[in-house]
């Protein structure tokens, strides 16, 4: 399919968001009796883990450099629309380790559909998948059917229907699919998680979590890559397109699906759409395909959630407005604050006896101190072997810790019910907003099974 009507196809209009009944987010049924929950599910382990990519653009790279760079892995097939790309990634792939010779990597390139083609001829223990937001769910789909794990870049799927498909699929074959969210692996995400685990500010009461970064220069990438297909999304898309960056740490010091507190609602409302259109009229011809678009999804989102607790999170989405990147990254409790850009700490009684009281905040050089003391146990061990694996760091930690937890045979640290409930802020932010404001009830996809699921433990 010609790529503009792909991903057209893939997003929602206002009409039928707003048409939508409430059950049609929320359905769901019973599970199988051939399934099984997969809250804490750990695979067999394997000394050698043969792994497929789909997708070798920004992401892709960077999974494939660092999965490769690991002992106990084998890279299989690469899979890429374009052949430059895919033949670039083959070339640095044979550098990274002289002792693998990846003569044997089965290559795809070139046809949309290329990628069913290599899970038909290949059999790989895994599939990482890092293509445009449309594709995540059925390559992950597909992916677990033919008998491999999948880990896909965020968000997991654009769609209710597309997440609850996801989520029975992968109870029904017994494969990970895991959200390949690497803000959970930043080194002050990881010492926020710590610092809550150890009760340091108290029971936990509210969250602040945002993806606000200006991405506007992607619209020059006009026939390939990111912008090419993500701009479309502003056009069609509504609401919160991109929430799992700023939500997933939060939801992990709240033990969110966790046994301990759930996702109940959300409600949500968006700034007028402005941005877009200036920014396409300000640099593109009056002739130009993005000035033909109808960029009507607001600039900012702001969506507000209700856990089974009474706790909240607010959740704001923003990739035009001319401001600096944040992720706001905050986490409030009965005995302090912990925020982020900057880092900082608030606490009763001050911290660490350098601030006296919770009315000023310990940050700057200061929080060196506090790093030396609850740096994350992870972060430790693996910061040096992983600092110049991306993201400071973060996209190394995630996939040593793939792999490991596949060696070792280990529950994943993030299971497909967190990638399903974050991920589904994007279609519930549209459904809120279609219907002014009106509150959305999260879709249960563990089946009141979040309760035997433990949280994600201070690893060692």
């Amino acid at each position: 399919m010609k790529r503009r009507n792909f991903i057209r196809s893939a997003s929602l209009g206002t009409a039928s968001i707003a048409s939508m009944g409430f059950s049609s987010l929320q359905e769901s049924t019973p599970r199988p009796i051939e399934s099984k929950y997969m809250g804490g599910f750990a695979a067999q382990a394997k000394a050698t883990i043969k792994a497929a990519f789909i997708g070798l653009g920004y992401r892709g790279n960077d999974h494939l450099r660092n999965f490769a760079s690991l002992p106990g892995t084998e890279v299989v097939a690469l899979c890429d629309l374009y052949q430059d790309n895919l033949e670039t990634k083959l070339a640095t792939l044979n550098k990274i380790d002289q002792h693998k010779q990846h003569q044997t990597v089965k290559t795809y390139w070139g046809d949309e559909n290329h990628w069913r083609v290599m899970l038909e001829e290949v059999a790989p223990d895994v599939v990482f998948i890092s293509t445009n937001w449309a594709n995540h769910a059925p390559m992950a789909i597909a992916s677990m059917e033919k008998g491999a794990h999948a880990f896909v870049e965020v968000p997991l799927a654009t769609s209710m229907e597309d997440l609850w498909t996801i989520v029975n699929t992968s109870e029904r074959t017994q494969k990970h699919c895991m959200m390949l969210e690497n803000v959970n692996y930043g080194r002050d995400e990881l010492l926020f998680l710590n610092l809550c685990r150890k009760g340091y500010i108290g029971e936990l009461l509210h969250a602040e979590a945002a993806y606000i970064h200006e991405l506007r220069w992607q619209m020059k990438e006009e026939e390939r890559g990111t912008g090419s297909w993500r701009t479309y999304h502003y056009a069609h898309g509504r609401g919160n397109l991109y929430p799992t960056h700023g939500l997933g740490p939060v939801a992990q010091y709240m033990n969110l699906a966790r046994g301990e507190d759930n996702f109940k609602s959300l409600v949500s409302f968006s700034s007028p759409a402005k941005g877009r259109s200036l920014y396409a009229k300000k640099n593109f011809s009056q002739e130009h395909k993005w000035n033909q678009l109808d960029f009507a999804n607001g600039d900012l989102n702001t969506s507000l959630v209700k856990t089974q607790l009474g706790r909240t999170i607010m959740i704001q989405w923003d990739e035009t407005s001319p401001r600096p990147y944040t992720r706001h990254n905050l986490v409030q409790g009965t005995m302090g604050t912990l925020a982020g850009f900057p880092t900082r700490v608030a606490r009763e009684g001050g911290v660490e006896g350098i601030t006296k009281d919770h009315h000023r905040w310990f940050q700057g050089e200061q929080m060196q101190m506090l790093y030396e003391k609850y740096d994350h146990p992870l972060y430790k061990r693996l910061n040096t072997y992983t600092k110049n694996s991306g993201h400071g760091g973060m996209d190394g930690i995630m996939m040593y810790r793939i792999v490991e937890c596949l060696h070792k045979g280990q529950p994943l640290d993030q299971n497909v019910y967190e990638g399903a409930l974050w991920s589904a802020v994007g279609p519930l932010s549209a459904v809120s907003i279609a219907q002014e404001g009106m509150p959305q009830k999260f879709p249960d996809f563990t089946r009141g099974e979040w309760n035997k699921t433990d949280p994600l433990r201070i690893i060692e």
